[in-house]
């Protein structure tokens, strides 16, 4: 039988105190609903930023407790599908973003989805690809805020974590506590006014833990990339923590001395940026798994 966690069952922030909203055995299937990223707050455009609370933003459906899942081990997150309501939404303010000096006010937009489209504007057709922004475990110690990206996970508001790919998470406390929310229909990298194209939906996840393994996380593993995610106070230290991760993983797995480990970076690996106007920035480092398939090498 399908598990599901309805979106009512949400939390604030990420934390061992948390009461867990559901139980299962590794090998599970289970369906996250989701609220957007403002709480369905908004349904027209009338409605500012402002107008919800700050009480309202962000919240992540869960926890999900996994059974056997003890510190130290890895929570596999398997995202089978992913699926988006009719319509999102985008807002603008002053103060917030890359352009928040720049923009002229609070500035709210309903926009439809139609056949795979987002509708922008009568000239404008963007392509959906429906991501989770917020996906997570608890901390070890302490609450972490749902809007705030970190080594468990959390506001990565990483475009890649997708139907088909497959997320590598610390686990920190018993059962790890996986919490997830903030769809986007579609986002750039950068996310520069604060939001992608907000959306609520659900998330089909299979979950596994991994024991006896030491990679870098949070890591994402694609079709045709396995990335390397991390956040820091700056853009500068959230790039260079992702490309010593990925360095790392390629030494420690595909067993490549340290210095031809970075040259091969730097020729191969992408730095690229996953937003940078939460309270930490996100950055990536992205290897091509043809790279993985040369040495025969395949993730847990």
């Amino acid at each position: 039988m399908m598990e599901i966690i309805y979106k009512d069952q949400c939390v604030l922030n990420m934390s061992r105190n948390n009461p867990v909203v559901k139980k299962v055995q590794p090998g599970s299937t289970v369906i996250f609903e989701t609220y957007d990223c403002f709480s369905n707050q908004i349904q027209q455009e009338d409605q500012p930023f402002s107008s919800v609370g700050w009480d309202k933003i962000n919240p992540a459906t869960g926890p999900l407790f996994v059974e056997g899942a003890e510190p130290g081990d890895i929570l596999k997150v398997e995202i089978a599908d992913i699926k988006i309501e009719h319509k999102g939404v985008m807002t603008t303010a002053p103060k917030l973003g890359v352009l928040g000096d720049i923009v002229t006010g609070e500035t709210t937009k309903i926009i439809a989805i139609q056949d795979g489209k987002a509708i922008f504007n009568e000239k404008i057709q963007i392509p959906i690809k429906p991501m989770i922004g917020v996906i997570g475990t608890a901390p070890a110690d302490g609450d972490i805020p749902t809007g705030t990206p970190g080594d468990h996970g959390g506001n990565m508001d990483c475009k890649k974590i997708i139907k088909g790919s497959t997320l590598y998470l610390p686990v920190n406390v018993s059962g790890a506590l996986l919490s997830m929310g903030d769809l986007h229909a579609v986002m750039a990298d950068g996310e520069i006014v604060i939001c992608g194209l907000e959306i609520p939906g659900e998330v089909t996840i299979k979950v596994d833990v991994i024991k006896g393994e030491s990679y870098p996380l949070p890591m994402l593993v694609s079709e045709e990339r396995l990335i390397m995610i991390a956040s820091a106070e700056t853009l500068d230290e959230a790039g260079k923590l992702a490309t010593v991760n990925m360095h790392t993983f390629i030494v420690e797995q595909l067993g490549l001395p340290i210095d031809e480990a970075a040259m091969l970076l730097s020729l191969v690996g992408d730095l690229r940026i996953c937003q940078v106007v939460d309270p930490l920035m996100t950055a990536r480092m992205e290897l091509p798994q043809w790279i993985l398939d040369q040495y025969n090498y395949k993730t847990k």
